[in-house]
């Protein structure tokens, strides 16, 4: 039997009479709901992905939770296998207890060997495998939303993968995205061949060429972006079925579809740096002879942006890509940067 079922289950029992359905413990019935509402879904279920969208994707109508809580942000891991970098973000998280979840999304069947006090404990979602440049890529990313947008208390959802550093402490990162009036994805226009010159007329009416945009897959977003994320069934198709490679869909689905729906909501930048100055169809892998002050100064001092509003010189949260071999000098190095304690 799937966990779905097990949840509507958990709530109701079924009265012959009426076909309708009473609650079979008040008491426990309660109890079931303020735990899923204000704790979460089991990040461990057999959920499908149908199922798992479609319950993501229940919104309630009235404003106001009836019960306080603090808002999280929802950390989005999307990896292989390990997180090298593990040690980096315990740094990161620690003494901030309360304000974040995790989620990890790593090849099916891949088992890390954390100990129990570790901040990735029990984190990873059931996946599926997925493969760079393809449409699976983007069905991770919304499973991952999707199983964040199921704790009722995560409020802002940013994507991560294993190669991510954070360049700044957790506070400044958590009022940064808390308090912004608008979600962090990059979206550009690209006239060249490498941006219009992927559209298909097959994505017509839905998405016309002067509509399609181009962006980083790494992204930050409110919820109510990150629901529509999972709801979508209007977009999804035409990416899936006309934008395969050499159209790279996690670099035209998310930021075409939001900026269409959602265009005044964006920010029209990422918050994770990457480099593309060495050529080829990957960003920059940096090693440990590559992390120095100045290069991290690089990343934090990266010039101005506009955040709600007025301009700003704090515009980047997270660099990637970098090796497993660059964890020591980036510990040295960013230790009184990013530590909350």
């Amino acid at each position: 039997m799937s966990d779905y079922l097990n949840l509507r289950r958990g709530f109701l029992s079924a009265n012959p009479g009426s076909g309708c359905y009473t609650s079979s413990s008040p008491i426990d019935s309660l109890k079931f709901a303020r735990e899923w509402l204000w704790g979460g879904f089991p990040v461990k279920h057999n959920v499908s992905d149908p199922e798992l969208l479609w319950l993501a994707s229940l919104a309630p109508l009235r404003q106001g939770p009836p019960v306080k809580k603090i808002r999280k942000v929802a950390f989005l891991f999307m990896t292989r296998g390990p997180l090298p970098l593990a040690p980096l973000w315990e740094m990161f998280f620690r003494g901030n207890e309360g304000r974040y979840s995790i989620y990890i999304h790593a090849l099916p069947g891949f088992a890390m060997d954390l100990p129990k006090t570790s901040v990735f404990y029990g984190r990873h979602i059931p996946s599926q495998d997925t493969q760079w440049g393809e449409i699976t890529m983007c069905d991770a990313e919304r499973r991952l939303v999707a199983n964040a947008l199921l704790d009722h208390s995560n409020h802002r959802f940013v994507l991560l993968s294993e190669s991510c550093a954070p360049l700044h402490n957790f506070t400044t990162f958590y009022r940064y995205v808390i308090n912004s009036q608008h979600s962090f994805v990059g979206v550009f226009d690209d006239p060249g061949p490498f941006g219009r010159g992927r559209y298909s007329t097959n994505m017509l009416p839905e998405v016309t060429l002067e509509q399609w945009r181009k962006g980083s897959q790494w992204f930050e977003m409110e919820r109510k972006l990150a629901l529509h994320l999972v709801a979508d069934n209007k977009y999804y198709p035409k990416f899936r079925d006309f934008c395969r490679p050499a159209c790279y869909v996690d670099e035209h689905y998310i930021p075409t579809m939001l900026s269409i729906e959602f265009g005044s909501a964006l920010a029209n930048r990422s918050l994770t740096a990457v480099d593309w100055s060495r050529g080829g169809a990957h960003p920059a892998m940096f090693g440990r002879d590559d992390v120095t002050p100045e290069f991290l100064d690089r990343f934090r001092r990266a010039g101005d942006c506009s955040y709600n509003g007025h301009t700003v010189g704090t515009c980047l949260f997270f660099a990637r890509k970098f090796s497993p071999n660059a964890l020591e000098p980036l510990l040295r190095l960013l230790r009184d940067q990013i530590s909350s304690i």
